[in-house]
């Protein structure tokens, strides 16, 4: 009798764990994201996932493809849009020309941090609710660190960039070459051989990559730069979104500059911390540039804004207004975000 009995709150608790199962799973939703697992555009993946799943007490679940796993990422806008999966993670640098509004974030005007960048990029797109992501419903936006040089040989002064080869990619290239080096494109997992045998000498990227991928045992220097941004967004299909009941919906949106919010102080944390390792593990020299090079850098480069408010405007689009706007939430957010 007792084994009966045994037997039945078994069958009883496998019922109840049933019955939980269905729940949570009541809502499903794919995540797809292109970078490796260890970088922050997929730490956020999973904190949003993490979020999400809490504040909707289970019902919603968020099964996460890091790694392009689902889908590249070029593809991952169409692929959103197309519903391949329900939510991607975009780099919108990545499809030049796409996204002509937001790309006036990743101009290199400075930037000191990716909280800044942030707050700006969340009011920028409030306000102007750009077209371009009209098929789909954002549900995060942020920004990576403004880009530095890690490099082989030490970058004191405009001079020593002249001829060199740096890997780099997107929004990153224009400003390298009015810098006089000399841009090399080709994916991240190329980069190490690549500096290894001498055909790049160093890389344009944010700092947190010289611990996560280990690029400050090949690269001795960092120059602080403060050059461009890459501007990212969590997106997802209309059709889910559309779906979804009212109160996951306001779940998400509740989330949204949280959300976005958070990723800029983890990455900026997360680059300190970089930096730090890099220090203590490798004797990595961070450079900071005299004032008068700083200037004579973003001097250098400022002319990639007038070109870019120029050919924006010829496309129907409001860019010296946003440029405006941008440079004085910049100015409002540093002093707010210190």
């Amino acid at each position: 009798m007792s084994r009966i009995v045994s037997l039945l709150a078994a069958f009883i608790l496998i019922l109840g764990v049933t019955a939980t199962q269905t729940v949570a799973a009541d809502i499903e939703l794919s995540y797809a994201n292109f970078p490796p697992p260890i970088t922050f555009p997929c730490v956020q993946m999973e904190k949003w996932k993490e979020e999400v799943e809490k504040r909707t007490s289970g019902k919603v679940a968020v099964k996460t493809f890091p790694g392009g796993s689902l889908l590249k990422a070029k593809a991952m806008y169409d692929g959103v849009v197309d519903g391949v999966a329900d939510i991607g993670c975009v780099a919108f640098p990545y499809q030049p020309g796409r996204f002509p509004l937001l790309a006036g974030v990743d101009l290199p005007i400075g930037f000191p941090n990716s909280k800044v960048a942030n707050a700006v990029l969340w009011d920028l797109y409030k306000k102007y609710n750009p077209k371009s992501l009209d098929d789909v419903k954002v549900l995060a936006l942020f920004t990576a660190p403004p880009a530095v040089i890690m490099s082989k040989d030490p970058i004191r002064v405009m001079a020593d960039l002249k001829g060199y080869e740096l890997r780099s990619t997107g929004a990153g290239v224009a400003p390298l070459k009015l810098l006089g080096a000399v841009p090399v494109s080709m994916p991240m997992p190329a980069t190490p051989e690549a500096l290894q045998k001498g055909v790049v000498k160093g890389i344009l990227s944010s700092t947190d990559i010289l611990k996560d991928f280990r690029f400050a045992e090949l690269c001795k220097y960092t120059t602080i730069a403060d050059l461009q941004t890459t501007a990212f967004g969590v997106v997802m299909n209309k059709d889910k979104w559309n779906a979804l009941p009212d109160d996951v919906k306001k779940v998400f949106d509740d989330l949204a500059k949280e959300h976005s919010y958070w990723t800029g102080k983890y990455v900026d944390d997360h680059g300190m911390e970089a930096i730090e390792w890099s220090k203590k593990e490798h004797g990595h020299e961070v450079i900071k540039l005299s004032d008068g090079e700083y200037k004579a850098w973003h001097d250098k480069v400022a002319p990639l804004a007038d070109e870019w408010i120029t050919a924006t405007e010829g496309r129907g689009l409001p860019a010296k207004a946003f440029f405006d706007d941008m440079a004085a939430l910049k100015a409002k957010y540093e002093a707010e975000l210190k």
